[in-house]
């Protein structure tokens, strides 16, 4: 494996030298035919590589539609429940979230029931109360954090540690916290959160199939080299014709109003993924977990979510409310 490639656990491998063909001491790639007058072809050029290729992408894309069916009911669901079991939901999902992430950071010795505390508060003030009472929830954490930090047997590298945990409660519980202020609004407080998530849902499925199928130029090879420009495109048109086509359907949602609301959703879900994607790459980790199957962990996922709920929400209550 030539060195600084990522083995299936997200890992450089330095260890191992280039990778050896049996027969080929340079470890060259075999040619195809062994006729010296024909000229040597690229197994992915060939019409075999190329339907192997097709293939494979059908089989991931069968395998991602069958994982995602029963979160999707799950989300139908607590959204049509709404409420405290839609806020329980809100609260059981960020605390998955906080774990993988908790296990990616775990060097810096985050004050991890600190943080599983505050991001719940964070959501039952959201339902309970008002947005100035996520705010107040967040600034009496923090005492809270440092009294812990004081009560450590030893403060070293007890900076990162607070870091860390101040991090993961802004980027997890204000998101989350959000979703349940979306969901909570009068009327139509559901009918958005669900056009949200159709619209991100849009933005994430025709990127990576417009990417894997036209990707030719990379969006951002330091962060994630297999996002292009091509897949960033399709994605927000497939995201801003998501969120039209949920606005169809609602009256009380111009058809005007909703390609605004698809285009600011179709162009943060992008940034979520990535700003997620800096931070894997940073922490060497290909996948935050595996509890999504093919999709990876609960924040390879929520990621754009995480973004553009908190958009939806502001969104909302200027253009709808």
């Amino acid at each position: 494996m030539p060195e600084g490639e990522e083995t299936a656990d997200g890992f450089p491998d330095e260890a191992q030298g280039p990778l050896e063909v049996p027969g080929l001491a340079d470890g060259s790639a075999p040619s195809r035919s062994d006729d010296p007058s024909q000229p040597e072809r690229p197994l992915a050029a060939s019409p075999r590589g190329k339907e192997r290729r097709r293939r494979g992408i059908r089989s991931e894309t069968l395998s991602r539609i069958l994982w995602a069916l029963p979160w999707l009911i799950f989300a139908i669901v607590v959204t049509v429940l709404g409420g405290l079991v839609f806020a329980a939901a809100m609260i059981a999902l960020a605390w998955g979230v906080l774990t993988e992430l908790f296990r990616m950071i775990h060097r810096a010795r985050p004050f991890e029931g600190v943080a599983f505390a505050a991001v719940a508060g964070m959501v039952l003030a959201a339902h309970f109360g008002e947005p100035f009472h996520i705010l107040l929830v967040g600034v009496a954490f923090f005492p809270v954090l440092v009294g812990f930090a004081l009560a450590r047997d030893s403060l070293t590298n007890v900076t990162w540690a607070l870091a860390a945990t101040v991090f993961a409660v802004v980027w997890v519980g204000l998101p989350f916290a959000h979703a349940v202020l979306l969901r909570d609004l009068p009327l139509h407080g559901a009918a958005l959160l669900v056009d949200v998530l159709v619209a991100t849902f849009f933005t994430d499925t025709f990127a990576y199939v417009g990417g894997r199928m036209f990707g030719q130029r990379p969006l951002a090879p330091m962060v994630s080299p297999n996002k292009t420009i091509e897949g960033l495109g399709i994605g927000i048109l497939g995201g801003v014709l998501g969120f039209w086509l949920a606005g169809l359907y609602q009256d009380w949602l111009s058809g005007p109003e909703a390609l605004l609301f698809g285009l600011c959703i179709a162009l943060l879900a992008p940034l979520g993924d990535l700003f997620e994607s800096m931070i894997k790459r940073d922490l060497d980790v290909k996948d935050t977990g595996r509890m999504l199957g093919p999709h990876g962990g609960l924040l390879d996922r929520l990621d754009a979510v995480m973004f553009t709920v908190v958009a939806g929400y502001y969104l909302a209550l200027a253009i709808v409310y």
